[in-house]
């Protein structure tokens, strides 16, 4: 059986294996796995992935979960170069990458927006939390990227782990009208990043589903 990532066109989390997997010039079949329906609960979806997320990923007879945890997988058995030789640079890319993966993304998760949107009554909309917890999270970020280990991308001129975490971050605060011109930083990488085809070919709108 061929490679199978099952995913949501706009989960961040599989928007990053995308990029992966396309940088790795792998052939690979999405299935879909609906997150506004509730697919991701239902017995099929539990099966694969016993916390009842995406993205999944069949590949080399195993079933995979987590992202970051697949990103490092396609990069060990791929060699994509997602982490660096030096172990003082894989620590700063890792950095990077969890103070997106790890603290914005798990604030601004889809079910946990709309938990706190639900409790409060409706006093809080999905664009007030957002709001208020990407932009303190991107700019932390634009200040870990002042280091001169920082390239034309997030660590020197070649891809990362990190990189792969910002670009769906980066769709997610457009996708919230978050105004991000004071990330001069993130902005110039975002330019570079936009550039790779396989950064292209991930995008959502080319998952986005019919209808």
């Amino acid at each position: 059986m061929g490679v199978v990532l099952y995913d949501y066109w706009r989960s961040s989390a599989s928007y990053r294996v995308r990029i992966a997997l396309g940088l790795a010039g792998l052939d690979w079949q999405a299935v879909s796995v609906n997150l506004l329906t509730g697919e991701h609960r239902d017995t099929q979806n539990l099966a694969r992935n016993p916390q009842g997320l995406v993205p999944t990923l069949e590949i080399d007879g195993q079933t995979l979960t987590q992202s970051l945890a697949i990103l490092e997988y396609l990069d060990e058995t791929r060699g994509l170069g997602l982490l660096p030789a030096d172990a003082a640079g894989r620590a700063r890319v890792r950095a990077l990458a969890h103070a997106v993966a790890m603290e914005i993304h798990p604030v601004c998760n889809l079910s946990v927006a709309r938990h706190a949107v639900d409790a409060s009554g409706g006093a809080i909309t999905m664009e007030s939390w957002m709001q208020r917890f990407i932009p303190p999270g991107l700019a932390a970020v634009e200040r870990m990227l002042g280091d001169t280990a920082t390239g034309r991308y997030c660590h020197g001129d070649t891809p990362t782990l990190a990189d792969l975490c910002l670009v769906p971050q980066m769709y997610n605060a457009a996708r919230w009208g978050i105004d991000t011109s004071a990330l001069p930083r993130i902005t110039a990488i975002m330019a570079a990043l936009n550039d790779i085809p396989a950064v292209q070919a991930a995008h959502p709108d080319h998952f986005k589903p019919e209808g």
